[in-house]
């Protein structure tokens, strides 16, 4: 792991991923969900340790909540809150002691990135029969947290904790500015605690910074791209093949070859 002030040299490789990453958090900022986002871990994770693609990414992710939590602050559905956080919580301390425990098992993290990068796909694919059975019935208390546990955890792998916590949003059937308020304001508060066991971690060095700093521009033309290709691209399709990517990702990672030299090699 590196130390605090030690400020790494990435190779060619990691700049064209964290490049590519940044314009699709950007593409994702700016109308298309949650599809561009998700790559950005699996992304990073084949050309870095786990840990540090997550590590890395994670101030981008926080200077893209506030502007949106400065929108919301106050308009949130407070119960779900209550229900969600109390597990989130404990996700983010059973991701954090996932990390400690394999943080010289490169190739597990891999293995499990690449797991959740594959459960992804499948609940896009099933995501409209999953949210049919249980939009027909608001979820207890108990579930929200168990759910609110599952969010906490993969968000401090991989920051993709959105299906759990939208399998226990959507029944609430809340007004859209509730819904968006309560989503933004609970992935700041699950991103800002994750700064602890990161840091706890050795996982936040000022090179993760400056790298942050370098591709801000890039976040920016992402946003501006992501409205540009939002009036001219239907959002289903594109996120299809952001979909398509993942799942070759994911297969990569899980397989730890080429996807390309097992399909055509």
């Amino acid at each position: 792991m590196p130390s605090l002030f030690q400020l790494p040299i990435y190779p060619p490789q990691f700049w064209l991923a964290a490049v590519t990453t940044a314009l699709l958090i950007g593409v994702s900022k700016a109308g298309f969900g949650g599809g561009p986002g998700v790559i950005a871990t699996p992304l990073l994770s084949l050309v870095m340790p786990v840990p540090e693609a997550a590590a890395l990414l994670l101030p981008i992710l926080l200077l893209a909540d506030v502007f949106a939590v400065r929108h919301y602050y106050d308009q949130v559905d407070k119960q779900s809150l209550r229900v969600l956080l109390p597990g989130a919580l404990l996700g983010i301390l059973l991701g954090a002691l996932f990390f400690r425990q394999f943080s010289d098992q490169d190739r597990v993290l891999k293995l499990g990135i690449g797991v959740i990068a594959l459960a992804f796909v499948l609940y896009q694919a099933v995501r409209s029969r999953i949210l049919q059975v249980v939009e027909q019935k608001r979820p207890s208390p108990t579930i929200g947290f168990i759910l609110g546990t599952t969010s906490g955890f993969v968000s401090t792998l991989a920051h993709v904790g959105g299906p759990p916590m939208m399998i226990y949003m959507l029944p609430q059937k809340l007004p859209r500015n509730l819904f968006v308020g309560t989503t933004a304001v609970f992935f700041f508060i699950v991103n800002l605690v994750k700064l602890i066991p990161y840091a706890l971690l050795g996982l936040l060095v000022v090179g993760n910074l400056t790298v942050m700093v370098l591709l801000l521009p890039v976040l920016f033309i992402g946003t501006r791209l992501g409205v540009w290709l939002n009036k001219r691209f239907s959002e289903l399709w594109f996120n299809r093949v952001v979909y398509v990517i993942l799942l070759l990702v994911g297969l990569q990672l899980v397989l730890g070859q080429s996807v390309i030299s097992l399909l055509f090699g």
